[in-house]
């Protein structure tokens, strides 16, 4: 069954008890339309959400961790080149790749990350290693990787993330920033900010709540075409694109990377529910205007301790599903 409401899509308030399980995920926000996406690949996006969906569903259903669940599902993403994530990510300037993923643990608020790696074929899991085998929070770049690489996590040649489109896509930004540069009134207000020009967020991202109402968030994601090397989004960012706490929500985010840090985009969220008693709904929307306020647009992904979840966005769509206790996966992409 396909849905698609941009502010509320579905509320348990009534029904919903301690022992429900519920996994929520994108694959990014943007100028995602129909009218610019062909009905085969609508369906390739279609299956490849519902297989996250399924993969995480496959650990809550028999009593398994959260955290085990957003990984499964952040992982399936970050292994299709349909994301900007993993194998497929945006190129940087200089034609490289360059990963950032986060996770947290809603029960101890545990948190781990890593930022601007190149080799580590699963971001994500380098970052529940950073969170569960050392004593840090980030880490980044060679060191990053060196530890992944300890951890026996598969490490893979640069060039195995790195595809044909997104080749051709790089090209098409320099090409439109040279013009730009020529000939300051071509469409200027459309381009003139270089993380827009694929005028798409590709951030993954999951959260979910186990039969113990655990909660857990992840992300991750390749960053913006055309980036400086080095640039960091708000993906590996606690509490700008990834938050989890038991007593309020575990939230995703995907949009502007600088405006959601700047923002402090996920934990606007917890803060609004925990202080001040906000509905989650009204609190997600809340940041989204915030963030609308500073220059930017994108996502989020939400879900309490009692299943009530939320996937809104003040783009044109968001690749985004979700699947509760009945096994029923739900899948959509587009505005209502």
């Amino acid at each position: 069954m396909k849905i698609g409401l941009c502010v509320v899509l579905f509320s348990s308030v009534a029904q919903a008890n301690q022992s429900d399980i519920r996994l929520v995920i994108h694959g990014g926000a943007g100028d995602i339309t129909e009218k610019l996406m062909s009905p085969e690949r609508q369906k390739e996006h279609e299956a490849k959400l519902t297989e996250a969906l399924q993969a995480g569903y496959n650990i809550l259903s028999k009593g398994g961790d959260s955290l085990d669940a957003v990984q499964a599902a952040v992982i399936i993403m970050e292994d299709s080149p349909l994301y900007n994530a993993g194998k497929g990510a945006s190129l940087t300037v200089d034609n490289k790749v360059e990963l950032d993923a986060s996770i947290m643990d809603g029960r101890d608020h545990k948190a781990g990350a890593v930022a601007g790696v190149s080799k580590v074929k699963n971001p994500i899991m380098a970052a529940y290693r950073v969170m569960t085998k050392s004593p840090y929070v980030m880490m980044g770049g060679v060191g990053a990787e060196q530890f992944a690489q300890a951890e026996g996590l598969d490490i893979v040649d640069p060039s195995y993330f790195i595809i044909e489109s997104r080749v051709e896509q790089l090209k098409k930004v320099k090409e439109i920033s040279h013009k730009i540069d020529q000939e300051k009134g071509l469409d200027a207000a459309l381009y003139q900010d270089p993380l827009l020009y694929d005028f798409k967020y590709g951030t993954v991202g999951a959260v979910a709540v186990d039969s113990r109402g655990n909660l857990a968030a992840a992300t991750s994601t390749g960053g913006s075409t055309n980036k400086h090397y080095g640039r960091i989004g708000d993906s590996p960012i606690v509490g700008a694109g990834t938050y989890a706490d038991n007593n309020t929500i575990a939230i995703s985010t995907t949009g502007l990377g600088e405006v959601f840090i700047r923002s402090v985009a996920a934990y606007d969220v917890v803060a609004q529910i925990k202080y001040r008693d906000i509905p989650l709904a009204e609190a997600a929307m809340n940041t989204l205007n915030t963030v609308k306020g500073m220059g930017g647009s994108g996502g989020i992904i939400a879900v309490d301790n009692k299943g009530n979840f939320v996937m809104q966005f003040n783009t044109k769509g968001m690749f985004r599903g979700t699947i509760g206790s009945d096994g029923t996966p739900q899948v959509a992409m587009f505005a209502p």
